[in-house]
């Protein structure tokens, strides 16, 4: 009889994106670079059981503090029992939380991405139907992401390392591309970037995050007065970064927790570093 299975889910990080254009679904196609960390959910997962489903939070600056999370779905609409379903599997399954939700950190997606390894299925064109994170986090490490999501170009693992600094808000990626399309239409924004243009750094969603959620114009701002340099957005938010060498990583990380604490805010500060693939 198969024993209970720990999975790991590492979150991704969305280094630069530019939207290149719409298909006629509505679907966006995008170009963007994206790199797996060593934050990560775990999953436990027992295929002797047929269904059962168990969150546990341990979000620790969501404890700490009392505050309440976004909801994470318990029932059928959760993206680990979208994929077991999608693969014809059945299984009791405990998630433990570590990845904030809405935050731009593929959490979701890669819990999911955890369950089509565990299943031995690398099927990406079934994987994008649950999210365009989720190809990219079946096998993580550092890659070029085209199309909706489904076309993968590997590239060479770097040893990255990250501050990433989450606000305890939550962005729905849908209502920022609503956003984009409208800015992008009313040409407030420009369609395209960094494959035509010359900043490898841009972010297209950036402009549309910060209307759908004006808060993070606050924290930009705050994070840019502290670090003396202006963070970037991961992918549609609510989480901004900074890139550096690891222990000046260490050194602002430290800085921007203490000055978070001083101020009475809520984030989650982490300095994080790149992982290889996992497949």
């Amino acid at each position: 009889m198969l024993s209970m299975t720990k999975l790991i889910a590492p979150a991704k990080l969305t280094r630069n994106l530019e939207v290149v254009g719409v298909r006629n679904d509505g679907y966006h196609l995008i170009r963007s670079e994206m790199v797996s960390l060593d934050l990560a959910d775990e999953i436990c997962i027992d295929p002797n059981l047929q269904e059962g489903f168990e969150l546990t939070d341990e979000i620790a600056w969501l404890n700490a503090t009392g505050a309440t999370p976004p909801a994470i779905p318990v029932d059928g609409d959760n993206l680990v029992q979208k994929a077991l379903r999608l693969l014809g599997k059945e299984a009791a399954v405990k998630l433990i939380k570590r990845i904030p939700p809405g935050a731009g950190l593929g959490g979701g997606s890669s819990d999911a991405a955890a369950i089509f390894r565990w299943a031995g299925s690398a099927d990406l064109s079934a994987a994008a139907k649950l999210g365009a994170d989720v190809p990219f986090c079946i096998k993580g490490g550092r890659a070029m992401v085209g199309g909706i999501g489904e076309a993968i170009e590997e590239l060479a693992y770097e040893e990255l390392s990250f501050v990433v600094v989450t606000p305890m808000l939550h962005v729905s990626t849908a209502e920022v591309y609503t956003a984009y399309d409208r800015m992008a239409e009313e040409k407030v924004i420009r369609g395209t970037s960094f494959g035509s243009g010359e900043d490898p750094s841009v972010n297209d969603l950036e402009a549309a995050a910060l209307a759908v959620e004006p808060k993070l114009v606050f924290w930009r701002d705050l994070l840019l007065d502290i670090a003396s340099e202006r963070p970037r957005l991961a992918g549609s938010g609510s989480s901004w970064f900074f890139e550096a060498p690891e222990r000046k990583a260490e050194s602002l990380a430290r800085e921007i927790s203490q000055a978070v604490l001083e101020a009475g805010l809520t984030a989650m500060v982490k300095k994080t570093g790149a992982i290889k693939p996992l497949l």
